[in-house]
């Protein structure tokens, strides 16, 4: 399984990204998507997730601001990105839960992937 991210980029305080985040690979029903966030020196956090059911979490941080959706047939994650601000400066890493099942008697196996990163600055 792997997780391509891209969308991000250089944007002015106020302005917006749409960063997206398609999974790829066989044999995986994927549960939760989820964006995360790491800015220099900090920890990653996260910034939202969507379930298989589209309930949604925001970071109190971004709420009202921020949209994730998700596309299920093309096995894809979004994340708007509105009025942004330069705390918003982060490397944002999509990631997903999910399991394998190979067979119908076969038992679930638990698994989760990251993606790679795609940069987003806010800056004038």
């Amino acid at each position: 399984v792997q997780l391509q991210a891209s969308g991000g980029g250089l944007v002015q305080p106020g302005g917006s990204l749409r960063l997206s985040c398609v999974v790829s690979g066989r044999g995986f029903t994927i549960n939760t998507m989820g964006w995360y966030r790491q800015a220099p020196g900090e920890q990653r956090e996260l910034v939202a997730t969507i379930t298989s059911d589209y309930e949604t979490t925001y970071a109190d941080s971004v709420m009202g601001r921020f949209a994730i959706s998700r596309d299920y047939t093309q096995k894809t994650a979004y994340l708007q990105m509105n009025s942004l601000k330069p705390e918003d400066t982060a490397v944002y890493y999509c990631n997903v839960d999910g399991y394998f099942k190979v067979c119908i008697e076969c038992p679930k196996r638990p698994a989760e992937f990251w993606g790679q990163g795609t940069q987003v600055t806010v800056s004038s």
